[in-house]
């Protein structure tokens, strides 16, 4: 059988390997802890997906391309309805985080674990950049491209700093800290998806628009 075939016992390992990855991280886990997880051995494990790094990877990689596919058909609907005169700054960043959000509320905890470590992986100067360009930045840079059209004087190093702090602001509400809920007092919850991205559309447009010269 090859390591490329789907299988149940395959999809536990990733599972569990998922979910002990976005915990831990990278470091804190090793190889015969996912097996136990998915109650298989070592060497089944590593015959399905060879060493932690590239189990590592696999687990990356599997729910990237529906990710981007679900990111893009926003994407592309706001465009498609918009006209000649394109969508508007919060429509484009709504397409670029509503699906996130949709995917955080199916509760199915394997999105919550992949989004997690989307978080870690973004948030490490090892990792990031490692493992983040060769996935998304392709899809990143057709949004750059669709917030450029809708801000014709913005320079690109204005773009790209409005992008980065997007960026920041979307890593914090995929790790789900809880830190919010813990200076708010509890008026706020990590894991109120839709009041993250209530918020988070309007000022991040915002601020795209006052640092790229937006009306």
């Amino acid at each position: 059988m090859s390591r490329k075939t789907p299988s149940a016992k395959s999809e536990r390992i990733l599972d569990v390997a998922e979910e002990l990855f976005a915990l831990r991280g990278y470091d804190g886990v090793t190889l015969r802890q996912i097996a136990n997880g998915a109650g298989v051995d070592v060497a089944l494990a590593s015959y399905h997906f060879g060493k932690k790094i590239d189990l590592f990877n696999a687990v990356f990689q599997r729910r990237a391309v529906e990710l981007n596919e679900s990111r893009l058909s926003a994407l592309r609907a706001c465009q498609d309805s918009s006209g000649k005169a394109g969508p508007s700054v919060e429509q484009i960043i709504e397409a670029f985080l509503r699906p996130l959000e949709i995917a955080q509320e199916t509760g199915d905890k394997g999105w919550t674990n992949y989004l997690a470590l989307i978080a870690y992986i973004n948030n490490s100067p090892y990792w990031g950049k490692r493992m983040m360009s060769k996935l998304f930045d392709k899809l990143v840079l057709e949004f750059i491209d669709a917030l450029r059209k809708a801000l014709p004087d913005a320079r690109d190093e204005d773009l790209f700093w409005c992008y980065h702090n997007l960026s920041g602001a979307l890593t914090l509400t995929l790790a789900q800290t809880g830190r919010i809920d813990t200076l708010s007092g509890g008026s706020c919850r990590s894991s109120d998806f839709r009041a993250a991205y209530d918020h988070m559309i309007p000022f991040t447009a915002a601020g795209f628009r006052q640092v790229c010269g937006g009306q």
